[in-house]
C-alpha cells in the first residue's frame, strides 16, 4: 500500500496560529474555520463507521470547540451522542462558547468513567499546543480511554502530544485515526507522536495557501515535492563518466556493510564505483559484483593517493571500516581533498573524542553524516527533541544531518529541515543503514546538493521497502531500488 501524500509543509503550533490569523485576516470568521473543521472530522468519521453510541471528549479551548460542532454534526446525522467536558460551559469563550450553546444535548464533566458502554470515543480534549502535563481528571479519562479498547478519534493531534515535538506530556490518547487541519505538524511525524495518532487526515478547511508566503516554514514532510526537481535522472548525452565516480572505503573484517552500501550506489545511478580496501578483501568487492572497481590501500596516505584521481568526486566512509585510527586520517584525507562525503556508523565514531576536529575538517565540503541515534549522542551533547537536536547538530557540524530512526529527520546548517515518513517497520533490520548511505552517496556522486540527496536517499530506502513488503532484509532493499525509481518517475512524470 502506498504511502499517504501529505502537502510538504510542516508548520509548528505558532505557525499554525499564525495560519489561522492570517485566514481570518483575509475575512474568514473564526466560526466558519471550527464549523469546518469539526465538519471535516465528522466526515471522516462517518466515512469509517456506521452509526454508533459516541462519546465526545471537549476540552476547555478551541479544541473543545470543535468537537461540540462533531457532537452536533453526528446527532444530526442520528447518532447517539454523548459530551463530556473538562471544566463547565460558562468558562468557554470565543467560537467555542458559540459552538457548544449550538450544542442541544447534555454536557456532563469529564470523568474516567464516561467512556463507559460508547462504542466510538472522540478526543477533543487537548490541542496540539499542550504546555503542561495531562494529569488529574484529564490524565484519569485518557487513561481509561487508552484501556477501554474502543475506537479513537483525535482532533488535530491526540490529547497530550505535543505538535512541535511529537513528545507524550503525562498521559497521552493512543487515536486509531487523527484529523488535523490545513497541514501537518511535525509532532504528527515524530515519535512517539507519530505512532500515538494512527491513521492520519490532513483536511482543508478554508485556509488559503497564500498565507505560506507569509510564514515560510523551514519544516517539510520528506517527499518529491522537496528534492524532485533535483533529481539526476540520466540524459540521452548522459556516460558512465558523467554519472559520477564514487570512492568507497571498504573493510576487511566486515565487507558486508559496504558492499551493501556499494550496492545501492550503483542501483541509484552512480556510473562508477570502486571499492578501496585491504589486498586480502578486494576478491569478496568483487567476487558477486563484476561491475565493481576495486583498489588496495593500506594507510590514510595511499587512500589520499587514490584521491588523487580527481574523477572520483565523491567518498563513502564508515560502513564496516572499523574504528581505527586508519578510518579516522582517511576521513581527512577526502575532506582535504575536497569530495562530498557521506560519513556513517565507524567513520563518525572513529572522531568520538574529538568531534570538533570532524567538524572543521568537512566544514567546505559538501558532507552528509548518517548517524543512528548511539553515533548521534557520540558526536553530538546535544538533548531535547530530535528535531530541535538534528538542526542544531547541523549547524555545529557545518554539514547535513540525517538523524535515522521511524521518524529520521535530514537537517542542513541552513535550518531547512524535513521529517521521513514513509519508512515501514521491515526496515529494521541489519545492513538497512549501510543501504541508505550508499543511496545518499551514489546521489551526491552524480551531483545531487547534500541536502537534497539525503532527503531523496532517505526516501528511496522507505519507498523501495515499502515495495517489496514482508520478509524484508537488506539485501531485498537494494533489488527493489528499481520499483522505487519508477514510482518516482511515474509520479514525477519524468
Amino acid at each position: 500500500m502506498a504511502t499517504t501524500r501529505y502537502p510538504p509543509e510542516l508548520l509548528t503550533v505558532a505557525e499554525m496560529y499564525a495560519a489561522d490569523n492570517a485566514a481570518m485576516e483575509t475575512g474568514i470568521p473564526g466560526e466558519r474555520l471550527m464549523e469546518a473543521a469539526g465538519a471535516a472530522v465528522a466526515t471522516e468519521i462517518r466515512r469509517r463507521w456506521a452509526s454508533r453510541s459516541t462519546v465526545v471528549l471537549c476540552g476547555p479551548g478551541n479544541n473543545g470547540g470543535d468537537g461540540f460542532v462533531i457532537a452536533r454534526l453526528l446527532a444530526d446525522a442520528g447518532w447517539d451522542v454523548r459530551v463530556a467536558l473538562l471544566g463547565d460551559v460558562g468558562s468557554l469563550k470565543g467560537d467555542a462558547r458559540i459552538n457548544a450553546d449550538r450544542w442541544t444535548g447534555s454536557v456532563v464533566p469529564l470523568s474516567p468513567d464516561v467512556v463507559d458502554g460508547a462504542e466510538l470515543a472522540v478526543d477533543a480534549i487537548f490541542g496540539a499546543g499542550l504546555a503542561r502535563p495531562v494529569d488529574g481528571i484529564a490524565g484519569q479519562a485518557v487513561r481509561r480511554l487508552n484501556d477501554a479498547g474502543i475506537p479513537c478519534v483525535a482532533v488535530d493531534i491526540p490529547s497530550g502530544v505535543h505538535g512541535d515535538t511529537g513528545l507524550a506530556l503525562g498521559e497521552a490518547v493512543d487515536a486509531d485515526l487523527t484529523v488535523t487541519f490545513f497541514r501537518l505538524k511535525p509532532g504528527h511525524l515524530l515519535m512517539p507522536g507519530r505512532a500515538r495518532a494512527g491513521e492520519t487526515v490532513v483536511a482543508q478547511i478554508g485556509i488559503p495557501d497564500s498565507v505560506l508566503d507569509r510564514i515560510a516554514p523551514l519544516t517539510r514532510v520528506n517527499g518529491p515535492d522537496l528534492w524532485g526537481d533535483a533529481f539526476p535522472w540520466p540524459r540521452l548525452e548522459d556516460h558512465k563518466y558523467t554519472r559520477g565516480h564514487l570512492l568507497v572505503a571498504g573493510g576487511v573484517a566486515m565487507s558486508g556493510a559496504a558492499r551493501l552500501a556499494v550496492r545501492a550506489a550503483r542501483r541509484v545511478g552512480a556510473g562508477l564505483v570502486t571499492v578501496a580496501s585491504g589486498p586480502e578483501a578486494l576478491p569478496m568487492y568483487s567476487a558477486d559484483a563484476p561491475g565493481v572497481l576495486t583498489l588496495p590501500f593500506a594507510t590514510a596516505d595511499e587512500f589520499a593517493e587514490i584521491l588523487k584521481d580527481e574523477r572520483k568526486n565523491a567518498v563513502l566512509a564508515g560502513p564496516g571500516a572499523g574504528v581505527n585510527r586508519t578510518t579516522h586520517d582517511l576521513v581527512l584525507a577526502a575532506a582535504a581533498a575536497g569530495r562530498s562525503l557521506v560519513l556513517d556508523a565507524d567513520a563518525l565514531t572513529a572522531f568520538g573524542d574529538d568531534p570538533a576536529l570532524l567538524f572543521r575538517a568537512i566544514r567546505d565540503v559538501p558532507a552528509v553524516l548518517t548517524p543512528h541515534q548511539g553515533e548521534f549522542s557520540r558526536l553530538f551533547r546535544l538533548s531535547g527533541d530530535k528535531l530541535a537536536r538534528a538542526r542544531e547538530a547541523a549547524l555545529a557540524a557545518g554539514a547535513v544531518v540525517l538523524l535515522k530512526g521511524a521518524d529520521t529527520v535530514v537537517a542542513a546548517p541552513d535550518g531547512r529541515a524535513a521529517i521521513n515518513a514513509n519508512a515501514p517497520p521491515t526496515l529494521a533490520t541489519a545492513g538497512s543503514g549501510d543501504v541508505l548511505a550508499g543511496l545518499v552517496a551514489g546521489l551526491l556522486a552524480q551531483g545531487m546538493p547534500a541536502f537534497e540527496a539525503a532527503c531523496a536517499g532517505c526516501w528511496l530506502h522507505g519507498a523501495a521497502a515499502e515495495s517489496y513488503g514482508p520478509g524484508l532484509i537488506a539485501e531485498d532493499i537494494c533489488e527493489s531500488i528499481p520499483a522505487a525509481l519508477r514510482r518516482l518517475q511515474t509520479e514525477s512524470g519524468s
